[in-house]
């Protein structure tokens, strides 16, 4: 149930006053840009220099000689979320609107230029969802980084790292390996990976545990098995572009498909080969999988084009883009084996900023732009139009899990997405974000739910990084 008004309204105030102070901070202190990854930041460009209240929380130097030295740092994010008809009405919810909050802090401690130590706590935490937190809305306490770093080698550009310990993973798009940073509660794993990059080429190696989350404080289990192995990396051609080439390995005791529910161990191999920036983009992606589910084999794939074009030198530097992406279904149901392709562990909102449809068996063509209205706004327009690929396959959730079954419907059209998401950067610190999504749903959402109705999901999201 929501908080009482006055519970609201203390948590508003304390969260108003932590915004002024970095509001005041910002206009003070000059920063790199904030990073996906927080362990990927590097402040010891501060070391010589005269720092003041935030750069010296930036770089505290441990020792005479600052080669040891330490960096705090973190995030608070508020989010308020309202939707109507999710999941098309099946759930009969009709409206629901919740509160978000995400916070975190954390520090990376360097012992020279061979040891590492970085940790990070997080909280997300849900109120008011009518049907409770979702696995992605909330994690009260829990430990989202903590490994060691040893450089085995490093000379000029080229380094040479081993990591253990718990971590997050992003790799390439986001479309198989992601933090999930749309959603409340980001992904992580435990285990080991090697790390080698050079000007033009770098490669990671890595074997993961996963945890099963719960909702509480530090009440997390790690799996004590190996859920994701594999290996990712990136050649830079410049003024061409990148060629990404991954090999990705899962084993899950448990995966329900419209197939069936049984043990999965699958194996994905894929390249992607991408170019941003001025004039021509592009971004292609295609990938492979193969494996067993249960006592039958998996054979499934999926391929994607998005290609566009950035005007920067015009005004409000428009992009436009098309992406056009096939992603492949059970071919039949009930014969024991699988043609429905796994994500993994995707980006949440790889195919909208708030998708109700996932990529899994999945055809769907998606145009969109971009404009900067302003300096600090960014805005961006979405249609998505959604098929399934397989009429012996249902459709699945962003996570990749079954939703609706669908072999009882000859109907392939799921329906139509139209977006537009805003972002305004107040500073580095600073941004607020905020979309709408209206679903239109297709013949094949009528179909299946009695008295379908279109989904409209609002969100607004205040959030700073220090």
């Amino acid at each position: 149930m929501l908080e009482s008004s006055k519970s609201i309204s203390q948590k508003n105030k304390n969260f108003g006053i932590i915004v002024l102070c970095f509001l005041l901070m910002g206009s003070i202190a000059s920063a790199q840009n904030f990073k996906l990854l927080r362990y990927d930041e590097n402040y010891e460009f501060l070391k010589d220099s005269t720092r003041n209240f935030y750069e010296n929380l930036k770089f505290i130097p441990l020792s005479k000689e600052k080669d040891f030295y330490m960096s705090l740092g973190g995030e608070a994010r508020y989010e308020y979320v309202d939707f109507n008809n999710e999941d098309w009405g099946r759930l009969n919810i009709g409206h629901n609107n919740f509160l978000l909050q995400r916070y975190d802090l954390h520090a990376d401690v360097h012992l020279g230029k061979t040891f590492r130590v970085f940790a990070q706590l997080r909280s997300a935490l849900q109120d008011g969802r009518v049907n409770g937190p979702r696995g992605i809305d909330e994690d009260q306490l829990n430990v989202q980084n903590l490994f060691l770093d040893i450089n085995l080698y490093q000379k000029e550009d080229k380094k040479l790292t081993i990591r253990a310990g718990r971590q997050e993973l992003d790799y390439g798009s986001g479309r198989l390996i992601s933090v999930r940073e749309g959603p409340n509660a980001r992904l992580y794993f435990t285990g080991g990976k090697i790390m080698y990059s050079s000007s033009r080429f770098s490669i990671d190696g890595f074997a993961m545990m996963a945890d099963t989350i719960y909702a509480g404080v530090f009440d997390n289990k790690m799996s004590k098995q190996l859920n994701l192995w594999g290996a990712y990396s990136k050649i830079i051609f410049p003024k061409a572009g990148n060629l990404d080439l991954y090999y990705l390995g899962i084993r899950r005791d448990e995966s329900l498909f419209e197939e069936g529910i049984a043990p999965e161990k699958r194996h994905t191999i894929g390249t992607r080969l991408w170019k941003y920036g001025g004039g021509f983009i592009y971004n292609l992606e295609a990938a492979y999988q193969f494996g067993t589910f249960g006592s039958g084999n998996i054979n499934a794939w999926t391929g994607s084009i998005d290609i566009g074009y950035s005007f920067e030198n015009v005004k409000f530097k428009p992009t436009i883009n098309l992406r056009n992406d096939y992603i492949s279904g059970d071919k039949k149901d009930g014969d024991g084996n699988l043609q429905t392709f796994n994500p993994l562990y995707p980006k949440g909102g790889y195919f909208g900023f708030s998708p109700q449809v996932g990529p899994v068996n999945l055809i769907d063509i998606h145009p969109y732009a971009t404009m900067d209205l302003l300096p600090q706004l960014k805005m961006q327009v979405d249609v998505v139009f959604n098929w399934r690929y397989s009429l012996q396959d249902g459709v699945y959730r962003p996570s990749g899990t079954l939703n609706l079954q669908g072999s009882s419907s000859t109907e392939r059209y799921i329906g139509t997405a139209y977006l537009a998401n805003f972002t305004y950067s107040v500073n580095k610190y600073i941004s607020v974000v905020s979309g709408i999504q209206y679903f239109k749903t297709g013949a094949f959402i009528d179909d299946i739910i009695p008295n379908s109705k279109d989904g409209v999901f609002f969100n607004a999201r205040l959030g700073f990084k220090f």
